[in-house]
């Protein structure tokens, strides 16, 4: 299992929009494509209130690349993509690491 750290940095004032993406239209597209999410969080404390960071679960990176792929290409995902940023962009920058779990991590 290897997991993907993922932050999206929001421009000002824009992480209600994308966490209503997410809960109205990003998620049920994972769960029709098989991507598992492990967690999501915002920042209490921190260098930025405007992201979003969460955890995605792999099998293998080539599991990622073959769902990944598939979500990014889905037409309902470009639709909601589109519709989410009538109002303007909502994301600056997303950034992304893959972990891999130690021998005593809570996490496998």
């Amino acid at each position: 299992m290897i997991y993907e750290l993922r932050v999206y940095r929001c421009l000002p004032g824009r992480l209600p929009a994308l966490l209503k993406r997410f809960e109205t239209a990003t998620l049920k597209l994972w769960e029709k494509h098989g991507i598992r999410p492990a967690g999501f969080f915002t920042t209490v404390i921190g260098e930025s209130n405007n992201d979003l960071t969460y955890i995605l679960k792999w099998e293998s990176l080539a599991e990622r690349e073959k769902l990944w792929t598939a979500f990014m290409t889905d037409p309902d995902w470009i639709a909601a993509r589109t519709k989410s940023e009538e109002d303007g962009q909502i994301v600056g920058n997303i950034a992304s690491q893959f972990l891999a779990p130690t021998a005593f991590s809570a996490l496998k």
